[in-house]
């Protein structure tokens, strides 16, 4: 590990965010005022195609921004978005856990002219053992108990030739897989925290009472 005075400092150790607001300074350390100049033209360029999906989405998210800012909610923002880069087949990716809620939002897409595939979790409903999960490890052991797929939910929804895929509350790192084989676009509309109500977030804002134990090493 770095000595303290080597140690690589990032956004996450600033205190001002002058590049918000450009109401204070910048740490010696920032980011953009010491800036890769190549990486940002590079960034920048992204941007700049005006046939681009690229350029599509940022001007589709910074509009829905502009536009709605406090106004709506995640399932109408996402309603708004897919509209803007024109995209007319929602794929949804959910946990079976969330497959009611799932299929209430893809009523609402319906009712709103988007063409609709989704695929759950467990599609193929494959034993866990037979990636190499050891019996031990289930939740239930000496049970079936099927396996997520993610990336079956992703080759799923390309073959379905989806334009934007939905993810609503995979496990950690089945979400990571998911996009990684995900042709088209994907956004977030459920984050998974069985503890907080899919509401991972509460966590950070409790760590000075109920979760200050998260601020202490722990090996899980």
């Amino acid at each position: 590990m770095k000595d303290e005075e080597e140690k690589e400092l990032s956004c996450a150790e600033c205190g001002t965010l002058n590049c918000h607001k450009h109401e204070s300074r910048y740490p010696k350390f920032c980011l953009t005022t010491n800036v890769d100049e190549e990486m940002l033209e590079e960034s920048l360029e992204c941007y700049k195609d005006e046939e681009g999906i690229d350029r599509k989405i940022a001007l589709a998210a910074a509009d829905i921004e502009g536009a709605y800012y406090g106004k709506l909610t995640r399932v109408e923002e996402i309603l708004a978005f897919a509209r803007r880069i024109d995209a007319k087949k929602i794929g949804i990716a959910s946990c079976v856990g969330l497959a009611h809620e799932s299929k209430i939002f893809a009523e609402i897409l319906k009712n709103n002219g988007f063409d609709v595939f989704m695929a759950i979790c467990k599609v193929g409903s494959r034993d866990k053992c037979e990636i190499g999960l050891k019996e031990e490890q289930k939740i239930r052991p000496n049970t079936f108990e099927p396996m997520c797929n993610p990336v079956l939910q992703a080759k799923y929804l390309n073959k379905a030739k989806t334009d934007l895929n939905v993810i609503m509350g995979l496990c950690v790192g089945h979400d990571s897989l998911f996009i990684k084989y995900a042709k088209a676009t994907t956004t977030y509309l459920v984050v998974k925290d069985r503890v907080l109500g899919h509401n991972p977030v509460v966590a950070l804002y409790t760590t000075g009472t109920y979760y200050k134990k998260l601020l202490s090493p722990k090996e899980y």
